[in-house]
């Protein structure tokens, strides 16, 4: 066994014991990325020269003392490109860390790489990224979802130890299924958004992906907190969520949202998340039905909202102040024109174009505002929920990983992706997915647990006493 497989506990089990180095786990991360990640491309860009630099001064008594993080192609770094994933930013450099980057230095994190995603987060399968594609460890003729895909797909080809993403409405959880490790998206409001590039910013979430619940729960204790940079950031306490990791569910109540399980459902999807119902029940949880009524149009309201805040983001990119700019344009209007025409892909278009329709006079009440008061109803469902059980269970997607290619042409099919991740978001609710079984093909299944608002330290007990009893996270893609 590599260190490379092995989990960030472990790891820092054997730094602190003085058994290796923080530069022993960059070397083996660079030479398992030099096998693997060509099949995968996970990687947009992997600086094992500097990574190791950093390796030699890494402070191993810091609560990530020597750990190497890779993250999402959207999350600034001083200095690095920040892409996302976009032609319109694939010279553009960093002027400042984000919030959460400075937050891993300080905890003694090693920054890694930039993981490939769909471009400017808009997408559930990477194969949007403008750059390169994304594959599946566990089938690289399958897709590692997305927009997070590269993060993942790298956690599950054990390129990476651990990584940040970012969910907007599942591109944590989305691929996190497909992709069989653990993926979190936090309550809004709970990780600081400074420095994430933005898609729609009421719905923009930094996340942890991991092998394992108890990584993610160490992830996400060092990049949480209130932040005056962001005003959306919320002054509450961040706990030790190791805490409550206490491998038990007794007197935990369950909720099962009736809208989850609909037509649609793949079955093998559908058995083995009533399976892990089942294994709470038998376990001392108390599990009762749930609804969530305004579920059937959470996808509606979400590409609505999200585009419209899309449309406004992506204004700034206009080939003016940076990013690409069209050569040869004759008029401010015409530089406009062909710098964006150049710049963005057709999904990234397609949504702003969407966008800018809902906000438009004449529009804005029929759609928007329509949209925000059904987005109050979404997260009054959830509400009301909790107050009958602390956590929901329900399946994170609808099928396992789909072929590459499968949904390109039908982008409805596309959206319906992430059915199930979608109203957690809209919520403002925090989520989280880990595997729960294997489809007949081998394929990975994601269990979605969803709790009330900075309940955290909720999800992860639930989730780290299903893991535990269970073998699934121990299962590794042939590669």
């Amino acid at each position: 066994m590599t260190l490379a497989t092995l989990s960030l506990t472990q790891l820092r089990q054997k730094l602190l014991a003085r058994e290796i180095s923080p530069a022993d786990i960059v070397r083996d991360l660079a030479a398992r990325r030099d096998a693997v990640d060509p099949a995968i491309g996970a990687y947009l860009r992997f600086d094992a020269d500097r990574a190791l630099a950093d390796a030699l001064h890494a402070d191993i008594s810091l609560p990530l003392g020597g750990i190497p993080v890779a993250l999402k192609d959207n999350i600034n770094t001083t200095g690095d490109l920040c892409t996302c994933a976009s032609r319109f930013l694939a010279n553009f450099r960093s002027p400042y860390d984000a919030t959460v980057t400075r937050k891993l230095r300080a905890a003694g994190a090693i920054l890694l790489g930039r993981c490939n995603m769909d471009e400017f987060a808009m997408g559930s399968s990477t194969e949007n990224s403008a750059l390169q594609p994304t594959r599946n460890p566990w089938d690289t003729q399958r897709v590692p979802g997305g927009s997070s895909g590269g993060s993942a797909a790298a956690v599950a080809a054990d390129t990476a130890i651990v990584s940040l993403g970012s969910d907007t409405g599942g591109s944590i959880r989305q691929p996190a299924a497909f992709c069989g490790v653990v993926g979190l998206k936090p309550t809004y409001g709970r990780v600081s958004r400074y420095g994430l590039v933005a898609f729609a910013s009421s719905l923009d979430q930094i996340g942890p992906f991991a092998g394992s619940v108890e990584d993610a729960a160490l992830l996400l204790h060092a990049i949480a907190g209130p932040d005056p940079m962001e005003n959306t950031s919320r002054p509450i306490p961040v706990p030790d969520y190791t805490a409550a990791l206490t491998g038990h569910v007794e007197g935990l109540r369950v909720g099962i949202p009736k809208e989850y399980f609909v037509e649609g459902l793949d079955p093998e999807v559908a058995s083995a998340v009533r399976a892990a119902i089942d294994w709470f029940a038998n376990h001392g949880a108390r599990v009762t039905e749930v609804s969530l009524p305004h579920t059937p149009a959470a996808t509606a309201v979400y590409y609505i909202i999200a585009t419209a805040e899309a449309s406004a983001n992506l204004a700034r990119f206009d080939g003016v102040r940076y990013g690409h700019r069209a050569p040869d344009a004759k008029d401010p209007l015409d530089l406009y024109r062909r710098s964006r025409a150049q710049g963005f892909g057709p999904e990234v278009k397609r949504r702003i174009i969407l966008g800018t329709y809902v906000l438009s006079s004449g529009y804005y009440d029929a759609y928007y505002n329509r949209a925000q008061k059904v987005r109050q109803l979404i997260r009054r469902d959830f509400t009301t929920a909790f107050e009958s059980c602390d956590i929901i269970l329900a399946p994170t997607t609808p099928t396992p990983a789909f072929r590459a290619g499968e949904k390109t042409a039908d982008p409805l099919q596309m959206y319906l992706a992430d059915i199930f991740t979608i109203a957690a978001n809209l919520a403002g609710v925090p989520a989280l997915s880990l595997p729960c079984g294997f489809s007949s093909c081998g394929l990975p299944i994601g269990l979605q647990i969803i709790g009330p608002h900075f309940a955290e330290e909720t999800l992860f007990r639930a989730a780290h006493a299903y893991e535990q009893a269970h073998p699934w996270k121990d299962r590794k893609p042939a590669l």
